[in-house]
């Protein structure tokens, strides 16, 4: 899929970050979009900043869904198809996320399970209820946004990291064994993962927003002057990190060359490397000491 104009893309979390890039970039190429957010505010701005400047013709679409709940995204897939007068969409973009639920050993298991439902049951439901329209396209590609911690399951040596990193280990074997099924059984098809490094999104902020001081411990010190200011560590998140716009441009050319793996950002790319060199040490002090923190010093501080 080379050429995006004329084309349907629906994205979960489309609200901010990421989701909000991909909206504005498919937008000024032709690309129409239908997108969900857990917060309306957030996604009627991304659906007007999509907007500015789209060639006529797209439609920008929003609806209100939670996707840890399979009907909320049902019923997005209904409003998706009867906005845009069709029965196909070409690209899906499962991209919504949230952090929290750090330890498995402490954390209350509402926590846990409300961030393993959001980051992998949102991808599962979304791909169970967009396939069929997907399907009816004559080229379609379903992207599902995983991470680093899909492949390195940690947020730094004094931190615990359970549940977003289960999740996106889900989320990237999903779509990994995606690759052989639609090769098998929808061969015009394509899946791929995604794996950003640190982008400056609100990610950090959205679970404050969700958890408040539950999400504490899941909150990187991106300056250790910042202490336990939850806000100003969510801010710092935010504006450092690779801009969305640019994963945004990494994750569609991705698209366009048909990789099933697409690493986001340099951080990603070395720190996949040194897991790949060394996997039996992955989780050992020296490791964090020699290999994570020049990649990610801002870890080593938490």
């Amino acid at each position: 899929m080379q050429d995006f104009s004329g084309k349907l893309a629906v994205i979960t979390g489309g609200g901010t970050g990421i989701g909000r890039a991909l909206a504005k970039q498919l937008a000024s190429e032709g690309c129409s979009v239908a997108m969900c957010d857990i917060s309306e505010e957030d996604m009627a701005e991304s659906c007007a900043h999509a907007m500015e400047g789209a060639p006529q013709g797209v439609r920008v679409t929003g609806f209100r869904a939670d996707v840890a709940i399979e009907e909320q995204l049902i019923a997005f897939r209904d409003d998706t198809l009867d906005q845009h007068d069709t029965d196909h969409i070409h690209l899906l973009f499962n991209n919504a996320g949230i952090a929290g639920g750090g330890s498995f050993v402490n954390m209350s298991r509402d926590v846990w399970e409300r961030t393993f439902g959001v980051c992998w049951y949102g991808v599962y439901y979304s791909a169970r209820a967009f396939l069929p329209a997907l399907q009816r396209a004559d080229e379609g590609h379903m992207i599902n946004v995983s991470s680093v911690n899909g492949f390195w399951a940690s947020l730094g040596p004094e931190t615990a990291h359970t549940a977003y990193s289960a999740a996106k280990f889900a989320v990237k074997g999903f779509t990994e064994a995606l690759v052989n099924d639609f090769r098998l059984n929808a061969p015009h098809l394509k899946a791929s993962v995604v794996m950003p490094g640190h982008i400056g999104t609100n990610i950090a902020l959205n679970t404050m927003r969700e958890f408040g001081e539950l999400a504490a411990d899941d909150i990187p010190a991106m300056d250790p002057e910042l202490g336990d200011d939850q806000q100003a560590r969510g801010e710092a998140f935010r504006d450092n990190g690779l801009d969305p716009a640019e994963a945004a441009d990494i994750i569609l050319q991705g698209v366009r060359d048909e990789r099933w793996r697409i690493l986001v950002g340099p951080d990603a790319q070395a720190l996949d490397q040194a897991v790949r060199d060394c996997p039996e040490d992955a989780y050992e002090t020296e490791f964090m000491e020699t290999r994570v923190a020049p990649i990610l010093p801002t870890l080593m501080q938490t």
